[in-house]
């Protein structure tokens, strides 16, 4: 495969660029391997979806709360769009965080591409209730110039999610990227143009466009090839993407990478004879799919199913779009 020129000007600067000032202080991108881990891919504003998933890795009780001990929770991002609990999964992870890291474990949760759709304003797959969710919410500035002029309803979300917004400042706490012992977490793929252009300077630029500190967020966010886009790692790669992907765990040191993005009919599967584990279950009432996370115990991966969990069928719009 032949990669866009306009990446291919991201991995120059990439190779030129200075990155961030080392004064930043931001969440590390590398973190060492724990006993056990659990990943659970795209949750698209389900709230029980996130709660069903939590109980089948053994990091809640049916009280939300924390019984993983020193376990590890990765999600890979999309907790937004076509559903109306997203707020709710936002204060339910964060609040998690700080109960897995009293008792040794840690929750890590990464930006989508929905995530960044929203904060640049792109709201075509918000339901209803997903802008009525918005109002009340304290520190809006409904006035700002980039809110002003859409209807009243939708002022609340699109101030709230704006850069320097309420709550893109608490999706800037988050990675684009990150690497637990020996398995690279992202939520379309890392390619070796973004390894380049480095995973450390992805992180930082992206989270200082959430705050409002950059203009506009880094290219490499918009690219198709770029670590929240990319398709080519989950939707049935070919030699050529395995190949790529061999490349990019080699320089990263890694022994797999785990991806969300595109749904995977029958729930999280390895590709490129399991250097990739593509995790999106559809877990969301939107997609209808079975509950399913990834666990990771030293060397051993598998997946978890819970067939009990009483799922719908997927919407017809699911259905229509399943790999949007």
């Amino acid at each position: 495969m032949r990669i866009p020129r306009t990446l291919a000007a991201l991995v120059v600067a990439g190779l030129l660029g200075c990155g961030a000032s080392r004064s930043d202080r931001f969440p590390p991108l590398r973190h060492p391997a724990p006993a056990r881990l659990i990943a659970i891919g795209d949750l698209h504003g389900d709230l029980e979806a996130a709660r069903r998933a939590l109980r089948l890795g053994g990091a809640v009780d049916r009280e939300d709360r924390w019984i993983g001990g020193d376990l590890v929770v990765v999600q890979t991002g999309d907790q937004f769009d076509r559903g109306e609990g997203e707020l709710a999964i936002l204060d339910l992870v964060e609040r998690l965080a700080a109960a897995a890291a009293r008792s040794g474990g840690a929750v890590h949760v990464l930006n989508g591409n929905h995530e960044f759709l929203n904060v640049k304003g792109d709201m075509r797959y918000v339901t209803p209730g997903g802008f009525t969710a918005f109002h009340g919410l304290p520190g809006l500035d409904l006035r700002r110039e980039d809110v002003a002029s859409f209807p009243e309803n939708e002022r609340p979300r699109r101030a709230a999610l704006a850069p320097g917004g309420p709550v893109a400042r608490r999706l800037a706490r988050r990675n684009v990227v990150v690497i637990v012992g020996d398995t690279v977490f992202v939520h379309g793929g890392v390619l070796p143009a973004t390894v380049i252009y480095g995973l450390e300077r992805i992180n930082q630029e992206s989270r200082r466009w959430l705050r409002g500190e950059l203009a506009a967020p880094p290219e490499v966010l918009l690219s198709r090839w770029g670590p929240v886009w990319s398709r080519h790692l989950s939707a049935d790669p070919d030699a050529a993407d395995c190949a790529l992907l061999a490349r990019s765990l080699r320089a990263l040191g890694a022994a797999r990478m785990v991806v969300g993005h595109t749904v995977q009919e029958g729930g999280p599967r390895p590709q490129c004879g399991g250097l990739i584990w593509c995790i999106d279950a559809g877990l969301s009432a939107h997609y209808g799919g079975t509950t399913a996370v990834l666990e990771i115990a030293g060397d051993t991966v598998r997946t978890l199913v819970d067939r009990t969990s009483g799922q719908a069928e997927p919407t017809p719009a699911a259905r229509a779009n399943l790999a949007r």
